[in-house]
């Protein structure tokens, strides 16, 4: 298996879903179960997903799945806050911003492919 510890996504991803699994000990019970237990699941996901990425040798479909998790990630996020789960903003506004730069590190690494990936 490749070697992944190196990445810089791999790195963000693994800081994230630390931060996440914090976070969501303080959500009250009823979030908890619920949507923290959704973000918990997608969070590992991610990590999943960029290992198995950088083991493979055609890239680019698990690349795309996992744009569409962080994706689903973000929105769950949004709807945490709307709710209000998170006790305060800036544990809101620090997921998203790992998030998206989680998102931009993708798409940078998607765009890495150029027309390679499209040709199928």
């Amino acid at each position: 298996m490749a070697q992944y510890e190196h990445l810089p996504i791999y790195k963000k991803a693994m800081d994230m879903t630390i931060y996440i699994e914090n976070i969501v000990r303080g959500f009250s019970r009823y979030h908890k179960y619920t949507l923290g237990t959704d973000l918990r699941n997608l969070s590992r996901e991610i990590v999943r997903l960029i290992i198995r990425a950088n083991s493979e040798r055609d890239r680019l479909k698990t690349l795309l799945a996992l744009r569409d998790i962080i994706e689903e990630f973000k929105v769950t996020l949004r709807i945490c806050k709307e709710v209000k789960a998170f006790k305060n903003f800036n544990s809101f506004k620090h997921a998203v911003e790992e998030a998206i730069s989680l998102s931009r590190q993708n798409e940078g690494w998607i765009k890495s492919f150029g027309d390679k990936g499209r040709g199928k």
